[in-house]
């Protein structure tokens, strides 16, 4: 039986979905699923070949039903169109119970089974009134979900300072940690203003080429360390990690960027920076 990685639901969740007997997909394919939340639309990436789910960690699974038909479609385009209202009255709502939350999107499972209500929050908020009036008003479970602000973003901004569509709405399944260690070993701006993505934190583009950066740092000496070239003896002041190059200093105080290939031997190691 063939399976499939699906992207679904408002959170971009990926997921392993079995298939029933003999039905065969194309990437790009909108598909109706049953997750352990109830029934979804979601879009097929791929086959899910042992090296594709070895790079999903904790994959959601399920069973692929149908292409999405016409009146599937149909049936989309109006829950989207109900989530608005949803949304109206949940903020009535919060408001008239002055709930100390910021209402962030609403998510209408497929099949009906459910409405998910995705919200902001400093502190813990006792939303079971709010659950309550929600679920006599639309007759389904009601899910109060608390996010923070990558998550915000993830389900509601569009485009990054790149110009392509923020890789947390795209293909990131799992946040990565990002520091201003990142940004400083790739020598990016420490500007906030610049490094910061949509969600107000550090972007999380800068994760990506660090262990390259890393690794490729272990190939230099560390900055501050003694060595011997085909000139003489300098002391290492800087790097350029990428083009595997060393900015040193003679001494006779001559400054110059040479490749790491014209360094004879390391003759006084700083301890410190090699340890950062």
């Amino acid at each position: 039986m063939a399976k499939y990685i699906v992207r679904f639901g408002a959170m971009k969740t990926l997921g392993v979905f079995s298939t029933r007997s003999g039905n065969e997909f194309q990437r790009h394919n909108v598909v109706v699923v049953r997750t352990n939340r109830g029934l979804e639309s979601g879009d097929v990436l791929c086959e899910a070949t042992k090296e594709a789910t070895s790079q999903l960690k904790d994959p959601a699974h399920g069973q692929i039903l149908r292409l999405m038909t016409p009146d599937d479609h149909n049936e989309l385009t109006r829950i989207r169109n109900h989530e608005k209202d949803v949304y109206e009255k949940c903020q009535y709502h919060v408001q008239d119970l002055d709930l100390a939350m910021e209402l962030v999107d609403i998510e209408h499972m497929f099949g009906g089974e459910r409405i998910v209500i995705y919200y902001l929050a400093e502190e813990r908020v006792d939303f079971r009134e709010l659950v309550k009036q929600l679920a006599s008003e639309f007759q389904t479970r009601i899910q109060m979900r608390q996010i923070g602000v990558r998550d915000e973003a993830k389900l509601l901004a569009d485009y990054g300072d790149c110009g392509k569509p923020l890789c947390c709405n795209t293909h990131l399944s799992k946040m990565p940690p990002v520091s201003m260690k990142m940004a400083k070993l790739q020598k990016a701006t420490l500007d906030p203003t610049k490094i910061s993505g949509r969600c107000g934190r550090l972007k999380c583009c800068l994760r990506y080429e660090y262990d390259t950066y890393t690794e490729m740092r272990r190939d230099l000496p560390p900055i501050g360390s003694d060595v011997v070239t085909n000139e003489g003896r300098a002391r290492v002041l800087g790097h350029e990690i990428l083009t595997q190059q060393v900015l040193v200093q003679f001494e006779d105080n001559r400054r110059i960027m040479i490749d790491v290939s014209d360094i004879l031997s390391v003759i006084k190691k700083n301890s410190n920076q090699a340890n950062k």
